[in-house]
């Protein structure tokens, strides 16, 4: 029996942004995750800039290999936007210009109580036999056109146009093109290293090609990805990948912080607002990194009460209430001060809980006795506290993540201690 082959699909990128240093192209990610939800794998990933000769040459040999191609950019109404063009060249085919493309641009314009400039006019020409794709986030439309066994894809750059245009006129049309079903599952995982992860769920990694298990690590942070594959049907697929889950889980135990995608300071969050607790924090080297946090969150009010940024050691005092001895014979960076701010703050927003961040983020300021990512973190429950110590490596800003997620997380597993002893 003759094995069916796979068709081979192409992503093309386009802008000369996107081969410099400061732009990345997120859109072939998107799309390349999207496809795979239909079974199909992206065999080719092109990026190539505006000029007319290198794009035409790109285009051809996508048509010369691929029998799915998806072009991203260039369909704007600016010079260097050539994609529509270059198409229609390599095509052999024509442009041709649709007056109800041109009234929906005009229109979209006299909403906003301007006129249409007339570099617009371009994208109300369509290669000629392609349909359009509507963009209702912006002027450009999409652009579908079955070219024999080919089929051929334009879609324009911004990820908010993007999405929606592939989403709600793409996704429908690839469906007879399906050839199974996958499900995913993410594990985010604090307060365990890698190499810790590792050795705790190494022989739970499947043999089986239709599961797979991707491990992705990050200053504070680590993360499991699941995927299972499936003919049979999305339930098959997703039993699978939940049974697999379910086991990673099992080992991992408290450890796993997020199954749904939720980041720390979601699951901190809910957990306050299910306890009907209420939270104040101090932060020194995080400088209000925590707070920004905490406050990203939806309803934070219902349970975060106030935040002060000590920075000096006057304000710790100030502020706070430490004694200034305290600070001369322990030093701003240690876990009697980290314990004072915990109470500190709780005292002072009268809250249920006070939770407390000080360090060295670096790069300068460190010492031998206390080096660069010392942090001391700190959480104070009625007349409780708890301190903890950490030698965080990595730049500033990596410093500053991980003392928050180590100040979350302490929170959090206390959180679902307390819990689980009602």
């Amino acid at each position: 029996m003759k094995k069916e082959r796979r068709p081979r699909i192409e992503i093309m990128a386009v802008g000369t942004e996107l081969l410099s240093p400061y732009f990345q192209d997120t859109n072939s990610l998107y799309l390349s995750q999207r496809l795979n939800d239909l079974g199909m794998e992206v065999t080719f990933k092109t990026i190539v800039g505006d000029d007319w000769k290198n794009l035409l040459l790109c285009i051809k040999q996508a048509l010369s290999r691929a029998d799915i191609i998806f072009a991203i950019g260039g369909l704007g109404p600016t010079e260097d936007d050539k994609t529509r063009e270059a198409f229609a060249d390599a095509l052999g085919r024509k442009l041709v210009y649709r007056e109800e493309l041109f009234q929906k641009i005009k229109e979209r314009f006299e909403r906003r109580g301007l006129s249409m400039p007339s570099t617009n006019l371009k994208q109300s020409y369509l290669i000629e036999g392609a349909d359009a794709l509507q963009n209702n986030n912006g002027t450009a439309p999409g652009i579908w056109l079955d070219s024999g066994p080919q089929k051929i894809v334009l879609l324009p750059g911004p990820p908010h146009e993007l999405k929606p245009i592939f989403e709600e006129s793409v996704w429908p049309k690839l469906q007879d093109l399906r050839r199974g079903y996958r499900a995913r599952k993410v594990l985010k995982i604090t307060g365990i290293t890698e190499s810790q992860m590792e050795a705790l769920i190494s022989d739970l990694y499947p043999q089986e090609p239709r599961l797979q298990v991707t491990t992705l690590a990050y200053p504070g942070q680590l993360e499991i990805h699941l995927a299972s594959y499936s003919k049979r049907g999305p339930h098959q697929a997703e039993k699978e990948v939940e049974a697999l889950k379910d086991k990673i889980r099992q080992r991992l135990k408290e450890n796993v912080f997020s199954e749904s995608g939720e980041e720390l300071e979601e699951v901190v969050g809910n957990l306050l607002r299910q306890r009907k607790k209420t939270l104040a924090v101090a932060e020194s080297c995080s400088g209000g990194f925590l707070s920004h946090r905490l406050t990203n969150v939806p309803g934070s009010s219902d349970c975060f009460l106030e935040c002060a940024v000590t920075y000096s050691n006057k304000a710790k005092s100030d502020l706070l209430g430490v004694p200034m001895s305290l600070i001369q014979k322990s030093g701003a960076v240690s876990a009697p001060v980290a314990e004072a701010m915990a109470k500190g703050i709780q005292q002072r927003a009268q809250a249920s809980y006070g939770l407390a961040i000080t360090g060295i983020a670096g790069p300068a300021g460190g010492t031998p006795e206390k080096p660069v990512g010392l942090v001391y973190t700190a959480l104070a429950f009625g007349k409780r506290t708890k301190v903890g110590k950490s030698l965080f490596l990595g730049k500033r800003e990596q410093i500053k993540f991980q003392s928050t997620q180590k100040a979350l997380d302490m929170l959090r597993r206390h959180l679902l201690r307390t819990k689980r002893k009602k």
